[in-house]
């Protein structure tokens, strides 16, 4: 008897052993960025995806209970679809990433990187969600990462990745457009333009282990924040010389750069990006090097070049976002070369391809509903829209506004030669023909008018007559109905947040 009992206390003990070490081992889980995490990391950012999954393989494998991997997982198939957009890869990562979710909420809620973590995921599975069209699910994303990293501010607040991700949600939420101000409202979200900048800056331009750690992360969400509401773009590429930012294997960079080029009118620098990157099969297989090289041959009208991409992209991307814009820009390159079978059928397929989720589409569906735009003033937008001004301005020599014989026509042309000359810095000239576009389109549905708007704003700013800015941007947020409102207004927005902070 006196055995039995022995061995029937034994087998207690071994029990709760058992129960100690299972739960011992759950609170073992760890966030450790080793080696092989950091190496994967940056293969991932080259692009190079299998690569970087086999070093993940390898990484669980060494380490079980490092969460690192997990995250890193979502990396990987965060560039694939962002690129990709590929609607059935996307119901597959819908459900890893729930799964992932709910490995990294058994991670010690008492390291500062647990809940940094949880937020990134949130943060990607949103930007996805973006561009599938998911706009609702997208906010609660966006929602769900500023909780966690609202928390984890004031939980850790000496915590360096805050000032990267917090930052960032702080800028971005200074400046939401006023479609989406229900966000705001119903979920308490505060936004501090000026703030979050100073944020993100602090962090990509830092030293420290973190900063180091995550310096690719740092950098794209540094470029992108200071190119589309810090306004400073021609700092951006000053960040990206001083940072020796590779673009020729680190192709996220590579998409970034020809992106923000692109967008900045570098057009012969966006060519040079674009063409100079290492090519093997190494890197994923994508077809934005085609939409890229689509709006780069086009802005120099190579228009037989620049349909050949844009038919390639078309033909390759799986996704929605941005169809109905490169279906528009096709269809004008038929247009141009008098390709006008090939250019109606294609702009009959505007309204029946794609979505609608960016202003981008939305402002191509506009188009395409509209009569042929005038040969002479799209050349002039195309040209001017690379950077090639003075070719947009010899485009437009010896007419005037009394040679077009529609209003929206004859608005147009002004704003054309009002860019260009703003383009060239001509500025009081600009704003002067600014002034002409606002008085005559201010209750119209084309976007010259709240273009027109901003782009006084900014000159002004630039001259540091921030009141002046201000009342122009304001102008720009009154103007509603036209196209790229959404976009427009939030960088209105951003530009009133900017003057408001200097004169304090």
């Amino acid at each position: 008897m006196v055995a039995l009992s022995y061995f029937r206390a034994m087998k207690q003990v071994l029990l709760i052993i058992c129960l100690f070490c299972s739960l011992y081992t759950k609170a073992e889980k760890v966030y450790d960025f080793d080696a092989t995490c950091q190496q994967a990391y940056q293969e991932i950012f080259a692009l190079r995806i299998e690569n970087g999954q086999q070093l993940i393989k390898k990484a669980k494998q060494e380490k079980p209970d490092n969460l690192i991997p997990v995250l890193l997982d979502n990396y990987a198939d965060f560039f694939v679809l962002f690129l990709n957009d590929d609607p059935v890869f996307y119901q597959q990562h819908k459900t890893l990433i729930n799964k992932r979710l709910n490995l990294l909420e058994d991670g010690p809620e008492n390291h500062p990187f647990h809940r940094v973590a949880q937020s990134v995921m949130y943060l990607q599975r949103a930007a996805i969600e973006v561009r599938l069209g998911a706009l609702r699910s997208a906010g609660f994303d966006g929602w769900k990462a500023y909780r966690l990293l609202k928390e984890n501010d004031e939980k850790f607040p000496g915590f360096a990745p805050n000032d990267l991700l917090f930052g960032s949600m702080q800028a971005v939420a200074g400046t939401i457009p006023k479609n989406y101000q229900w966000l705001v409202g119903l979920f308490g979200v505060k936004g501090n333009l000026q703030k979050g900048l100073q944020r993100v800056s602090n962090f990509a331009n830092g030293n420290g282990f973190w900063q180091k750690l995550m310096q690719n992360d740092a950098a794209f969400i540094y470029c992108y924040l200071q190119f589309y509401i810090g306004n400073n773009r021609d700092a951006v590429f000053q960040f990206m010389q001083n940072r020796k930012l590779d673009l020729v294997h680190t192709q996220v960079f590579t998409f970034m750069a020809a992106n923000l080029a692109i967008q900045h009118k570098k057009n012969d620098y966006a060519l040079s990006i674009v063409q100079n990157r290492e090519k093997n099969n190494q890197y994923l297989s994508t077809p934005i090097w085609d939409f890229q090289l689509g709006f780069i041959h086009l802005h120099k009208l190579n228009l037989p070049e620049a349909a050949k991409y844009f038919e390639t992209f078309l033909a390759n991307f799986k996704g929605n976002f941005y169809r109905k814009d490169v279906l528009l820009k096709l269809s004008w390159c038929y247009y141009l070369q008098g390709k006008m079978q090939a250019a109606e059928q294609t702009k009959q397929l505007v309204l029946v391809k794609g979505d609608t989720d960016s202003d981008a589409d939305k402002q191509a569906v506009r188009e395409a509903k509209q009569p042929w735009p005038n040969p002479l003033l799209l050349k002039a937008r195309i040209l001017n829209d690379g950077g090639y001004h003075k070719e947009a301005l010899a485009l437009m020599a010896g007419k005037s506004s009394n040679d077009f014989t529609t209003t929206a026509e004859r608005l147009e042309f002004i704003y054309r030669y009002a860019r260009i000359l703003d383009d060239l810095e001509q500025d009081d000239q600009a704003i002067k023909y600014y002034g002409t576009v606002i008085d005559m389109g201010r209750n119209r549905t084309e976007y010259f008018a709240a273009r027109a708007a901003l782009q006084t704003g900014m000159i002004y700013e630039k001259k540091g007559l921030k009141a002046k800015a201000i009342a122009a941007y304001e102008e720009c947020l009154n103007m509603d109905g036209h196209s790229y409102k959404n976009s427009l207004d939030q960088r209105a927005k951003a530009g009133i947040a900017r003057c408001k902070k200097s004169t304090e």
